[in-house]
């Protein structure tokens, strides 16, 4: 058995198989379209910009060659 908390509603689903659950990890379209909207409007964002690991070690090294 296989079981997923609704990020959005907080709903506990239970199914037998994973192909059950086709909104997974939402109990249903409509929680999916939420957190879509959700991401659309700007409610969820990535507060800082991503720094790939090594990234700033090569900028600073291009920096000094200059």
């Amino acid at each position: 058995m296989h079981a997923y908390l609704c990020p959005t509603c907080a709903t506990m689903l239970r199914v037998q198989k994973r192909d059950e659950a086709p909104y997974r990890p939402f109990c249903c379209e409509r929680c999916k379209l939420v957190d879509l909207g959700r991401w659309l409007d700007g409610t969820y964002r990535i507060a800082e910009p991503a720094d790939p690991v090594g990234e700033s070690a090569k900028d600073a090294a291009a920096d000094d060659e200059h």
